[in-house]
């Protein structure tokens, strides 16, 4: 039995350090990086997204970066045909793939082989539960999909129009819920060895970044970039309800003032990253890194994973 090609996969919450660890790593082991996050595969949307500058990519190549336009949907099985595509490509140039992201979706899609069925949306369905979003409340929508799909509800926000609505239709078009159908496609094992990492850090810390990283991104133009997403596109089927984005809109409607856009978006971001580390702390098979550490002891320790010095250690 032919032996799976290694992937390295570097996850955590966002402002934690990947963009930086990843890069030295790919510097150090030849490696390309193929980008795990669901905002930076859109098009017109940098700042807001924190997509690595070409002067931080150091000349790396990144895939499945700024190649999906904002008002087209992206969906998590489309990420998984990708990127099982560039981890394909990577390999084939004699180069180490380094997936690199905060979206646990997509990190799953992967490490756990999943497959999404490709449903054709019922747009007279998709309608009613529009209309009754409006009418009744994301809550009662929540609730019928609890009631449906509890496991899967456990991850999903109340206010997770998009998420919400998609548990109902898989449902609606099937009549199996979406953790049966994920369960069903596990069966079937991943092509390669994915060995996965996680950054964390002392939270008090993480927050701080995520603060001085939002006055950075304010001070970097977001809302010029906003302004101009709204101009350039009519509609926003997915990219406007990102992070970063849908903040501020209020503030350019005149509904809140620009210190309480900024203080929203500061305090969104945290329970985001709260959110993203308690997803990953599920993941048993992942290997944790100190965020706080220096990079050299991440890569150290990243590099014996990858070459299989830990586990002889332990065999021994």
């Amino acid at each position: 039995m032919q032996k799976k090609q290694k992937v390295i996969i570097i996850c955590g919450p966002t402002a934690s350090g990947k963009t930086g660890l990843s890069i030295e790593l790919a510097k150090r082991i030849d490696g390309e990086i193929i980008s795990c996050d669901s905002m930076q595969i859109y098009k017109d949307m940098t700042i807001g997204t924190a997509k690595p500058t070409p002067e931080e990519m150091q000349g790396i190549p990144h895939h499945l970066i700024d190649f999906v336009p904002p008002d087209k949907r992206y969906s998590v099985a489309e990420f998984k045909k990708d990127a099982l595509k560039a981890i394909a490509t990577v390999l084939e140039h004699g180069k180490v793939p380094i997936v690199v992201g905060g979206t646990g979706l997509y990190v799953n899609a992967l490490t756990q082989n999943i497959e999404y069925p490709e449903i054709e949306i019922d747009t007279n369905y998709r309608s009613k539960l529009e209309a009754r979003a409006e009418k009744e409340g994301l809550d009662a929508l929540w609730e019928e999909a609890n009631k449906i799909d509890e496991k899967a509800m456990q991850t999903i926000s109340k206010n997770d129009k998009k998420r919400i609505m998609r548990v109902l239709e898989i449902y609606h078009q099937t009549g199996k819920t979406k953790t049966q159908l994920e369960e069903e496609s596990k069966l079937v094992p991943p092509p390669y060895e994915y060995i996965t990492f996680a950054i964390t850090m002392d939270r008090e810390k993480l927050y701080d970044r995520i603060n001085k990283r939002v006055d950075i991104m304010i001070d970097q133009g977001l809302i010029q970039e906003v302004k101009q997403l709204l101009k350039k596109y009519k509609e926003f089927p997915t990219a406007m309800q990102g992070l970063g984005y849908k903040e501020v809109v209020p503030y350019l409607n005149g509904n809140i003032t620009k210190e309480e856009m900024i203080e929203n978006l500061k305090m969104e971001t945290r329970r985001y990253a709260k959110r993203q580390l308690t997803w990953f702390r599920k993941d048993k098979n992942i290997i944790w890194l100190d965020g706080l550490a220096k990079v050299d002891e991440n890569i150290q320790c990243i590099l014996e994973e990858y070459s299989g010095k830990e586990a002889s250690k332990k065999e021994n």
